[in-house]
C-alpha cells in the first residue's frame, strides 16, 4: 500500500478543508500556553496529516501539546504497554511519581485515562503512517487493556485491605479477582476503539480475614468487579478507559456478576449453550495467577473442544449462520464492514466453525488469534491455500478499514461513511489514493469471504416429503408400541420377515435409552431413521442390514452427534449400509468404537488404503498434535488410528478393491508402523528415566533393539484379528551401564524396554488395545529372557532349538528397530536356516508335529465342516510342506530363504525345480483362496470352519500333495 503522504489526492483533500489553518493555530496556541516552542513549518508538514485525518488526534494534541514532540520522532515500534510502569508511576503520564496505591481514586482513574489516551495517540499515529502491522497494533491494544485491568484490581485490593482484609483459599494462598477476557480481547486482537467483554470469577468460597469487617468471598469479589467496571467504564473529564460489557457471563445480565470456578464449571457443563462454546474459543485469563489460568483452561477446553469429531455442533453453527445471514439482509447493513455481507464476522465464523468442529482432535486448531489459525487451516487441508490467502487478505483490509473509521473520532463504529470528504479521509488512512479504489477493493474481498461463508455449512433445507417422513418417525418415537404404524413406515421395502423387523424396531424404540433421551437426541434419531429407512428401499437384504445397524444406533444413543454426522452426509449412510451388509465384523467394530463413523465421510480415503509411508506420515501428524509427555493420550490415539486404518482396509477388502495379498500387506504395514512408534515412545520413556545405554564407551542415542515378527506378521499375512508373535533382540554390551542419575546396567535397561513395549502394545485404553502379543517363540519360551542378545539368540538356535522353532524361523523377519541390527538378524536367520540337515529326520519331525497339531487343534469334522487352518488339506499342510523345503534345501538353494512369506517361498521352490510350476501355481491359488475365505469368515464373525462342499476339491488337492510329500524319498 502507498503511504498517505505520497497519495496524489492528498493535497486536494487538504485544500477542501476550510478549517485547515484553524487546526494549526489551535495547536500552536496550546503549545504557547504550555511554554513549549512553536512548531516549525517542516514539523507542521510532518504532523499535519495526522490531525487532518483524525479529529481525535487533533483534540488530544491540543489538550497535550507536548505529546507532539514524541510523535515527531515516533519511528520504532513501541514496547508493550506495561502494568508495572502504570502502577509504579514511571510512565509518561504519571508526572507526580507516586505509585498507584498512593493515589486517591479520582487521581488513579485519571492516570488510567491519560495512559489510555497517550497510547491511543501513539498507536493511531503509527497506524495512519502504516508503521505498525495489524497484529502488532492489536496486540498492544490488548496489552493496554490487560495493564489497566490489573492496575485497577491492585488499587482496589489495596484500598479494601484495611476494611475487609484478604481472601484466602483453603490452603492459605491469597486469592485475587480472576478476569477472563473474551472476544477480540481474549484473542489479543483488540480494536482501536472497542468495548471489552469480560467475565469475573474467583477460585474458592470462604470469608475474608484480617480486616475490620469480614465479607463472603462472593461479596468481596463482587465489590472488586464493580470497582473495576467503574474505573474503566465511567466517563469523567478525562474521558474513559474502556467500555465494559459483562453480558457474556453465565446467565447474562440476570446472572451474578462474579462466580467461583466450581460454579463456572458446572454452568458450562450443564447449561452452556452452543454460542457460548463459540465465544469461549478466544477466552483467556487476563488477570489471575498461573493456578487460575490452569484451572480455567481445564474447564474451558473440554467445553469448547470435544474429543470426537464434533458434528453435533453443525446444527448450532447452521442456526448461527442463518442468524448472521438474516442480519445481513437488514436495511443499510451492506455499509457495515463487520456485520454486512462478507464482513469481519463472516471471516471469523469460517475459522471458528472449523475450530469448533475439529479442534477436539486437532490441538493445532486451539489457537485464539484468527491470523494464527488461518495458516494452520491451509497446512492441514481444512481449507485450500487459496481460500486461506483470500480470507487473510480480506480480514486485514477489513480490520485496517475498521481502525480508520474508529481513529477519526475514537468511536466504536464499523459503518462506512456517506460523506465524500469522510470517504476520502478513510481511503487515505487505509492507504488508497481514492475512495473508489478502496470501495472496489473492499467489495472484492467481501465477495470472496461471502462465497466461502455460504459454502462452509449448507442451509439444510429439506423437501416436504422428507419432512413428512421425519414427522412419521418423530411420532413413532412417542408411540413405540404402535406396530401397525411402524409397519406402515416400512412399506415400500421388500422384507424377508417384515413382522420380525417391526418387532425388532418396536423393542429398539421402547428402550429406556430412547425413552429418556433429551429432545435434541430424539430429533436427531428421527431424522436419521427417516433417511436410513428411505435408503433401504433399494436394498436386497434389508433385514440383515437392519439387524446390523440397530446395534450401532444403540451404541451412539448417548452421543447422538454421530447421528448428525450421518445425516449431514447421506453418502456416509450409503457406505454404512453397504459395509454392514457385507460384514458383521464391521458392524461390531462400529458399535464398539462409534468414532469410526468418521471414516465413512470421505470415500476418497475410505476406499483408498494408505501406503506405508502415508501411514507413517498420518500417525506422525496425529501424535504431533498431542503433548509428548501425555502417554495415555498417545496410546489412545495409536489405538484409534489402528482401528480407523483397519476399517478402511476392510472397506477395500469387502468391495474387492484390494486382493487378499494386498489386504495382508496393508495390515502388516500398519503393525510395523505402530511397532516403530511404540519402540520410540518406550525408548524416550526409559532414557528420560535412566539415561542412554553405553556400549564400548559409546552412548547409544537410538535403540539397539530389533522387534522380530514370527508367523503371520513375519510372513506378511496378518488378518483383522491376528495377534503378534514377537521376539525382542538387542545388541548392547552386556556389562555396560546407562548414563543417567538413576543408572542401571544395559541388560536391565533392555529388559525394562521390552516390558515397556509389551505394556504399551497390550494395555487397554478407552479405544481398546493395539494387539495381543505372544512371546513364547523367544529362546527357551516363557522361561527365557524377555530380551535376548543377538549372539545368545544365534547360539540357542544352533544348539538348543527344536525343529518346530526352525520352522518358525522360516517365517520370521525384523518388523521394527535398529536398521543395522535388523540386517544382522537376517544374516543370523539365513545362517541357521541354511544349515545342512538330515532330510529324513527333518521330514519325520515335521510330519510328527503336523499330526500332533491336527489331533489337538482341528475344530472341523464330517458334521462340522472343514477347518481352513488345521484341517487335513488346509493351510497348515501347505505351510509345513513349504517350511520343510526351505529347511531341507536352503543350503543348496539360498533363494528359498530370501523371503519369509509362503507364496514367494513356493515360487522360489518352483524356480529351483523342487516342485513343478503347475503344482506351485495350484498351491498358491489354493493358499490364497483359503486366506481369502478366512478373511471373509473373520469379517462375518464366523470362525474358520467352512460348511458344505465349496472347498472340497482344494482340500483333496492339498491332501494329495501332503501324501506325496510324506511318501516321496526325493524330497
Amino acid at each position: 500500500m502507498t503511504p498517505p503522504a505520497l497519495n496524489p489526492v492528498y493535497d486536494a483533500f487538504c485544500a477542501q478543508l476550510d478549517n485547515r489553518c484553524l487546526l494549526v493555530e489551535a495547536i500552536q496556541e496550546a503549545r504557547q500556553q504550555r511554554g513549549l516552542t512553536l512548531l516549525t513549518e517542516q514539523q507542521v508538514a510532518v504532523l499535519e496529516p495526522l490531525w487532518l485525518l483524525s479529529d481525535y488526534l487533533h483534540q488530544q494534541c491540543v489538550r497535550f501539546p507536548a505529546w507532539l514532540d514524541d510523535l515527531l520522532v515516533l519511528e520504532a515500534l513501541p514496547t508493550l504497554p506495561s502494568m508495572e510502569d502504570l502502577i509504579s508511576g514511571q510512565s509518561v503520564v504519571a508526572t507526580n511519581g507516586l505509585t498507584i496505591s498512593e493515589l486517591d481514586e479520582s487521581a488513579m482513574m485519571a492516570r488510567l485515562r491519560l495512559n489510555r489516551q497517550w497510547w491511543m495517540v501513539r498507536l493511531i499515529a503509527l497506524d495512519i503512517q502504516q508503521k505498525i502491522s495489524l497484529t502488532d497494533l492489536t496486540l498492544r491494544l490488548s496489552a493496554l487493556a490487560d495493564a489497566c485491568v490489573n492496575a485497577s484490581i491492585q488499587w482496589s485490593t489495596q484500598h479494601y485491605r484495611a476494611l475487609y482484609g484478604q481472601a484466602l483459599d483453603a490452603s492459605g494462598e491469597l486469592q485475587s479477582l480472576i478476569v477472563i477476557g473474551m472476544g477480540k480481547l481474549g484473542g489479543n486482537e483488540l480494536n482501536l476503539s472497542s468495548d471489552i467483554d469480560l467475565i469475573f470469577a474467583f477460585r474458592e468460597h470462604g470469608e475474608t480475614s484480617g480486616g475490620k469487617k469480614s465479607l463472603s468471598h462472593q461479596e468481596y469479589f463482587t465489590k472488586l468487579g464493580q470497582k473495576l467496571i467503574q474505573h474503566l467504564d465511567q466517563i469523567t473529564a478525562d474521558g474513559f478507559v474502556f467500555r465494559v460489557d459483562m453480558r457474556l457471563r453465565p446467565f447474562g445480565q440476570s446472572g451474578a456478576l462474579v462466580l467461583n470456578m466450581d460454579s463456572l464449571e458446572n454452568y458450562y457443563q450443564d447449561q452452556g449453550r452452543d454460542w457460548e462454546r463459540y465465544a469461549m474459543i478466544k477466552a483467556r485469563v487476563m488477570a489471575g495467577n498461573s493456578t487460575d489460568v490452569a484451572e480455567f483452561e481445564m474447564l474451558r477446553k473440554p467445553f469448547v473442544y470435544r474429543k470426537y469429531l464434533d458434528f453435533g455442533a453443525i446444527g448450532a453453527l447452521r442456526d448461527l449462520k442463518k442468524m448472521i445471514a438474516k442480519e445481513v439482509r437488514r436495511k443499510d447493513i451492506e455499509h457495515n464492514i463487520k456485520l454486512g455481507e462478507g464482513g469481519i464476522r463472516e471471516v471469523e465464523f469460517i475459522a471458528q466453525a472449523l475450530q469448533i468442529l475439529h479442534g477436539g482432535r486437532d490441538s493445532g486448531l486451539q489457537r485464539p488469534a484468527l491470523l494464527k489459525v488461518l495458516p494452520y487451516l491451509a497446512e492441514q487441508d481444512y481449507l485450500s491455500a487459496t481460500d486461506v490467502e483470500q480470507l487473510a487478505n480480506a480480514y486485514q483490509l477489513l480490520r485496517r478499514t475498521e481502525h480508520a473509521l474508529q481513529a477519526v473520532k475514537d468511536e466504536q463504529t464499523q459503518l462506512l461513511p456517506n460523506d465524500e470528504t469522510e470517504r476520502t479521509r478513510i481511503a487515505l488512512m487505509v492507504g488508497y489514493a481514492s475512495w473508489e479504489s478502496l470501495d472496489s477493493a473492499l467489495w472484492d474481498v467481501r465477495r470472496n469471504v461471502h462465497r466461502l461463508f455460504l459454502e462452509l455449512v449448507d442451509d439444510g433445507e429439506e423437501t416436504s416429503e422428507e419432512i413428512k417422513i421425519q414427522d412419521t418417525w418423530r411420532l413413532l418415537l412417542k408411540h413405540a408400541d404402535d406396530k401397525e404404524a411402524i409397519s406402515d413406515a416400512l412399506d415400500g421395502i421388500v422384507w424377508q420377515d417384515k413382522d420380525a423387523t417391526v418387532q425388532r424396531i418396536s423393542v429398539f424404540l421402547s428402550s429406556k435409552n430412547i425413552v429418556f433421551m433429551q429432545p435434541i437426541g430424539q430429533e436427531r434419531l428421527a431424522i436419521f431413521l427417516a433417511m436410513f429407512v428411505s435408503q433401504l428401499e433399494h436394498e436386497s437384504t434389508p433385514d440383515l442390514v437392519m439387524d446390523r445397524v440397530l446395534p450401532i444406533l444403540e451404541a451412539v444413543l448417548r452421543r447422538t452427534a454421530y447421528l448428525v454426522l450421518l445425516c449431514e452426509n447421506p453418502t456416509a449412510i450409503t457406505h454404512l449400509i453397504r459395509l454392514c451388509r457385507e460384514s458383521a465384523w464391521f458392524s461390531e467394530a462400529i458399535s464398539a468404537t462409534p468414532s469410526l463413523l468418521d471414516e465413512l465421510l470421505d470415500a476418497s480415503t475410505l476406499f483408498c488404503p494408505p501406503t506405508k509411508q502415508m501411514l507413517e506420515d498420518e500417525l506422525q501428524q496425529i501424535l504431533l498434535r498431542l503433548p509428548e509427555d501425555d502417554e495415555e493420550a498417545q496410546m489412545d490415539a495409536m489405538r484409534r488410528f489402528r482401528l480407523s486404518i483397519i476399517l478402511r482396509i476392510a472397506a477395500c477388502d469387502i468391495t474387492n478393491i484390494l486382493p487378499i495379498m494386498k489386504v495382508s500387506d496393508h495390515l502388516t504395514w500398519l503393525a510395523e508402523v505402530l511397532l516403530e512408534q511404540v519402540l520410540q515412545q518406550s525408548w524416550r520413556y526409559l532414557t528420560t528415566k535412566h539415561g542412554f545405554p553405553v556400549s564400548d564407551g559409546e552412548e547409544a542415542t537410538r535403540p539397539q533393539l530389533a522387534i522380530i515378527g514370527y508367523g503371520k506378521s513375519g510372513g506378511w499375512e496378518l488378518g483383522y484379528d491376528s495377534d503378534l508373535d514377537l521376539v525382542f533382540i538387542h545388541d548392547a554390551q552386556a556389562n555396560g551401564y546407562t548414563t543417567g542419575n538413576r543408572s542401571i546396567d544395559n541388560l536391565t535397561f533392555y529388559t525394562r524396554l521390552g516390558q515397556r513395549l509389551i505394556h504399551i502394545i497390550t494395555s487397554f485404553t478407552a479405544a481398546g488395545r493395539l494387539y495381543e502379543v505372544d512371546m513364547r517363540l523367544r529362546p527357551s519360551g516363557n522361561s527365557g529372557l524377555l530380551v535376548t542378545r543377538l549372539e545368545a539368540f544365534q547360539d540357542y538356535q544352533q544348539k538348543e532349538a527344536w525343529t518346530w522353532e526352525h520352522q518358525a524361523l522360516t517365517r520370521a523377519r525384523a518388523l521394527a528397530g535398529n536398521a543395522a541390527l535388523k540386517a544382522k538378524f537376517e544374516d543370523c536367520r539365513r545362517s541357521i536356516i541354511g544349515s545342512q540337515r538330515n532330510r529324513e529326520e527333518l521330514k519325520a519331525e515335521v510330519v510328527k508335529m503336523r499330526e500332533k497339531m491336527r489331533a489337538h487343534l482341528d475344530t472341523g469334522g464330517k458334521e462340522k465342516g472343514f477347518d481352513l487352518k488345521q484341517g487335513a488339506g488346509g493351510i497348515i499342510d501347505i505351510e509345513f510342506m513349504v517350511q520343510y523345503l526351505v529347511l531341507a534345501w536352503s543350503h543348496r538353494y539360498p533363494e528359498l530363504m530370501a523371503y519369509s512369506d509362503n507364496v514367494r517361498q513356493i515360487e522360489a521352490a518352483s524356480k529351483v525345480g523342487l516342485i513343478s510350476s503347475e503344482k506351485a501355481e495350484k498351491m498358491i491359488d489354493t493358499y490364497t483362496l483359503y486366506r481369502s475365505h478366512n478373511h471373509r469368515l473373520t469379517l462375518q464373525k464366523q470362525g474358520r470352519v467352512v460348511q458344505g462342499d465349496a472347498l472340497m476339491a482344494n482340500q483333496a488337492l492339498v491332501s494329495g500333495y501332503w501324501d506325496e510329500f510324506v511318501n516321496s524319498p526325493d524330497l
